[in-house]
C-alpha cells in the first residue's frame, strides 16, 4: 500500500466507452502483418483506452520514482517504436514500482515494465528484447483484438478496472495488485510479438541474439517462483511451444545482420545500482494477520485465517469462504466526519447518519450501510470507519451480503478497532533491500563474492539475477549484481 493512494468511484468508464462506441462487427487489416483480424475497436478508441489506463496507473502511484531510469527506458523504447509500423502513436514507456517480473502493453502505445524484470535483465539489448516484444503487441493490435473478442462474447472489458473497495466483489479484491487486470494474449500473439520485436531490435541497432537468453531467464524465474509464487510474465504471456527454436529460426531468416550491433551490458547494469529489490516494506507488510506500515506509521490486524492482500492503493482481507471483506484505503476528505458523510451520500449507498468518536485515541467517524450491487438482487451490508492519522483520513470498509452480515459483523468491527498508530522504531525505520553493483577485485567464486559483500539473497538467487550458475567463478573486473539490506526476521518482530 503506497503513500499515493487515492479514493475514487467505481471505474466503469472504459467499459461504457467501448459499449457506447461499439462499431458494426467486422475485420480490419493488421498494421504490422498485413493480415486480417477481428476488430471492433477503432484506433481512436484504442488510443483513448490506453490513455485512461495510463491515467489510472499514474493516479494510483504505481510508477517507480527514479526519473533517470524512467527517462532511460522511455528513450530506448522510443528508438524501437520509431522502427515499427506505427511510429505515429504517442509511445509511452514507464517503469512500475513492482517486484514481480513482468511487462505488459496497453492499447494505443503504452508499455510498462516492472523494476522486478529490470533487475533480472543484464544488458540494454535484453531490455530492448522485452520492449520490442511489447511494442509488437501494440503494433499488431493484440490488445484491441482481445477486447473485441471479449465484447463479442459478452464478457465485458477487463482492462483498467480500478476496484472501488466499498462495492467491489470480494472475489476480485486479490486481483488489485497492479490496479488493473491485464489482458492475456494467445500463443499465436506471443509468436507474432516475438517476431516483430526482433525486427524492431535489428532496426534500432540491437543484437537480436540476446532474445533467447531473455526468454530462458523468464522461464527460470517462473520455475523458481514455484506453485503459488508471485505472478510473473507467464501469467499474461503464455509460452509458445519450442519458443527458443522459433526465435533462432527467425534469426536465421533475417541474416545477414548489420555489423556492430549493440549489446551494452556494463552501462545497463550501472543504471540498476541502488534500485529497490523485492517488496518495499515502507509500503507495508503482513506478519500473519497483522499489517504494519512503516511509511504511514499505522497497524491493523485482520481476522484470523483471512486471505490478505497488499496493493498500491489498498490493503484487504477476504474471508476463507470469499463472502466477506475488510478493505483499507485513503479517503480524499480532510476530516473523518466529512469522509463519512460523503460515503453515505454516494450513489447507491444507503447509510445511517455518521457518528463520531475515537479509535485508540484517534479522531474517527463511522456508519452502517447497505449498497446495491446488481448481483442477483442482493444488497451488501457493512460498516465504514474513517480515522484521522498523520493528517490523512483512512477509510476502512467491511462488507458482506446482507443475509450474512450478522455472522461477520463482530469480526469486521473487531478488526476495525485494531487500527492504531505504529510506534515501534524497528518497524518505523525499516528500509527496503536494494540492488548493488560490485566490480570483482580478484578471481573468486560467486559464493565468495556474496559473502564478502553481504548479500541478502542466497547464492542461487544471486546466480539467477546475473544469468550465472551458483558455482560460477568470477574474473577480476567482472560486474555482478547483488542485493543488500532489507528487513530481516529479527527486525520484523
Amino acid at each position: 500500500m503506497a503513500i499515493q493512494m487515492r479514493h475514487g468511484k467505481l471505474e466503469t468508464s472504459l467499459t461504457a466507452l467501448v459499449v457506447a462506441l461499439l462499431p458494426i462487427l467486422g475485420c480490419a487489416t493488421n498494421p504490422a502483418t498485413g493480415g486480417r483480424q477481428l476488430m471492433l475497436v477503432s484506433q481512436e478508441q484504442e488510443a483513448q483506452l490506453g490513455r485512461q489506463q495510463d491515467e489510472q496507473i499514474l493516479e494510483s502511484g504505481q510508477v517507480y520514482e527514479d526519473p533517470g531510469l524512467q527517462d532511460y527506458v522511455q528513450q530506448l523504447g522510443s528508438s524501437l517504436a520509431a522502427k515499427s509500423e506505427r511510429p505515429e502513436l504517442p509511445w509511452t514507456f514507464r517503469v512500475l514500482d513492482d517486484e514481480i517480473v513482468n511487462a505488459f502493453a496497453a492499447p494505443g502505445g503504452y508499455i510498462y515494465v516492472t523494476r522486478g524484470i529490470l533487475a533480472h535483465l543484464n544488458s540494454e539489448a535484453e531490455l530492448a528484447t522485452v520492449l520490442g516484444h511489447e511494442i509488437g503487441h501494440v503494433t499488431a493490435r493484440h490488445s484491441a483484438n482481445q477486447i473485441s473478442k471479449q465484447q463479442l462474447m459478452g464478457m465485458g472489458l477487463v482492462v483498467g478496472m480500478v476496484l472501488e473497495p466499498a462495492v467491489a466483489a470480494w472475489s476480485d479484491v486479490a486481483q488489485a495488485g497492479l490496479g488493473l487486470a491485464a489482458l492475456k494474449f494467445s500463443r499465436d500473439d506471443e509468436r507474432q510479438a516475438d517476431s516483430l520485436g526482433l525486427r524492431y531490435m535489428v532496426g534500432a541497432g540491437y543484437d537480436p541474439y540476446q532474445a533467447p537468453e531473455v526468454f530462458d531467464m523468464l522461464n527460470r524465474v517462473t520455475r523458481a517462483s514455484g506453485a503459488g509464487g508471485m505472478p510473473s510474465w507467464a501469467s499474461t504471456h503464455p509460452q509458445p511451444e519450442n519458443r527458443t527454436q522459433l526465435i533462432e529460426g527467425r534469426l536465421a531468416e533475417i541474416e545477414p545482420l548489420p555489423s556492430n550491433l549493440t549489446v551494452e551490458s556494463r552501462g545497463y547494469l550501472q543504471r540498476l545500482d541502488g534500485v529497490i529489490f523485492g517488496h518495499d516494506p515502507r509500503e507495508g507488510f503482513f506478519e500473519d494477520e497483522l499489517f504494519l506500515h512503516p511509511g504511514l506509521g499505522f497497524r491493523i490486524e485482520f481476522p484470523r485465517d483471512w486471505k490478505t492482500h497488499n496493493a498500491k492503493d489498498l490493503v484487504a482481507g477476504v474471508s476463507p469462504q470469499q463472502d466477506a471483506a475488510v478493505v483499507l484505503s485513503l479517503a480524499k476528505e480532510e476530516t473523518p466526519l466529512r469522509a463519512a458523510e460523503e460515503f453515505v451520500w454516494s450513489e447507491g449507498v444507503q447509510g445511517e447518519r455518521p457518528r463520531t468518536g475515537t479509535v485508540n485515541g484517534l479522531q474517527s467517524a463511522w456508519t452502517r450501510f447497505e449498497v446495491e450491487t446488481g448481483r442477483n438482487g442482493e444488497k451488501l451490508a457493512g460498516r465504514a470507519l474513517f480515522v484521522l492519522h498523520r493528517d490523512l483520513v483512512f477509510r476502512i470498509v467491511g462488507y458482506t451480503p446482507r443475509s450474512r452480515w450478522s455472522g461477520y459483523s463482530n469480526q469486521v468491527e473487531a478488526a476495525m478497532q485494531t487500527f492504531n498508530e505504529e510506534t515501534d522504531s524497528r518497524v518505523l525505520n525499516m528500509q527496503p533491500a536494494r540492488l548493488r553493483l560490485i566490480q570483482v577485485g580478484s578471481r573468486m567464486s560467486l559464493s565468495e563474492a556474496c559473502q564478502r559483500h553481504g548479500s541478502s539473497l542466497s547464492v542461487e538467487e544471486v546466480a539467477l539475477l546475473n544469468d550465472l550458475q551458483p558455482n560460477s567463478i568470477l574474473a577480476k573486473g567482472d560486474l555482478v549484481k547483488i542485493v543488500t539490506g532489507g528487513p530481516t526476521k529479527d527486525s520484523r518482530r
